[in-house]
């Protein structure tokens, strides 16, 4: 039985590889590239670093695919066509999160393939490649010392996963080497040097949510979200605000005081009122990312102050020269 199935992987392994063709192949292979786009006219699109997003000078045939997307779809477990047109979920080869469309959700078969990172970005890295000032890169290792709540927002592909991967190797450098981390993803991408680790990542079986509850009881002493989007984002303040301090999650939204709301609105999500008290209370700092076109920028490291009910979340910058102290005035 075994043997039978590790036989069929062995094939549907070697079938996708075929269709994925020599060049997407190499891409995958390319520490450079880090998303494989193919849109429904068939072109293809890479995103590199430094070179943002630009056509691959490859197309495929509407076709092909879809055979490409059935043939996840089957390594995946399921099947793919019109009564199940979406295909998601992480692929054997190099861990890539593949995400497959069909007709009727889109007009001809598409499909997206993001690579885990494949280098591991200290803070100095961001210094360096001028993404991240100095003194907010002090700032950063400051609280993690202190061990500070830290929250990254984005928008889609601004870097969000990739700077809190860096965050975190920059807590295992600092921090005692026993130190038990826990790190939650839909997929799993960041990359952790620490020694003492357990990465999750969720199944149809297990919802964020619940692996977060779950991590409860696996003597974290700090957990990590790689994303939050939903009614997760309450068990992870409650984690967070009740003896394990000193995590880091990302979060889509457009600027850091957006990040708050939204954060609000995914707190709903658990069926019960909003909480910008229990917010304010565990969110220390705020790391604001943006890309325009291939460079990719923190804009914004601020503190969460407090709230009111009349004025609403109170936010601090956090200026270039004060440093650490910034954090806590």
């Amino acid at each position: 039985m075994i043997a039978a199935q590790q036989l069929q992987e062995r094939r549907l392994d070697e079938l996708l590889r075929r269709q994925l063709g020599t060049r997407i192949l190499a891409a995958i292979g390319d520490p450079q590239i880090t998303e494989i786009i193919v849109n429904e006219d068939g072109r293809v699109w890479f995103e590199s670093y430094g070179k943002g997003m630009h056509e691959a000078g490859l197309r495929l045939i509407a076709s092909q695919v879809e055979s490409l997307i059935g043939t996840v779809a089957a390594s995946l477990g399921t099947v793919a066509n019109a009564s199940n047109p979406i295909v998601e979920g992480e692929l054997q080869i190099e861990g890539i999160r593949f995400e497959g469309l069909l007709p009727p959700v889109a007009r001809k078969p598409c499909c997206v393939m993001r690579k885990p990172a494949q280098v591991l970005y200290s803070l100095d890295d961001y210094v360096r490649d001028e993404i991240l000032d100095n003194a907010h890169a002090q700032v950063l290792r400051h609280a993690i010392d202190q061990r500070l709540n830290i929250v990254v927002a984005g928008g889609t592909g601004s870097g969000k996963t990739t700077l809190a991967g860096a965050m975190i190797n920059e807590m295992v450098g600092r921090s005692d080497p026993n130190e038990r981390y826990v790190i939650i993803e839909d997929t799993l991408e960041i990359q952790c040097r620490a020694h003492n680790l357990v990465q999750l990542h969720t199944a149809e079986s297990a919802d964020m949510t619940r692996l977060v509850r779950t991590t409860m009881r696996l003597r974290p002493d700090r957990i990590i979200i790689g994303e939050v989007r939903g009614a997760e984002a309450l068990a992870l303040l409650k984690a967070w605000n009740t003896g394990h301090p000193g995590g880091v999650t990302t979060i889509h939204a457009n600027s850091a005081r957006a990040a708050l709301t939204r954060l609000s609105s995914l707190v709903q999500e658990a069926g019960v009122p909003p909480q910008p008290e229990l917010i304010a209370e565990t969110i220390n700092l705020l790391v604001f990312i943006v890309r325009n076109s291939a460079r990719r920028r923190v804009t914004e490291v601020v503190r969460v102050a407090g709230y009111n009910a009349r004025d609403g979340f109170a936010l601090a910058p956090v200026k270039l020269d004060e440093g650490h102290e910034a954090i806590r005035a």
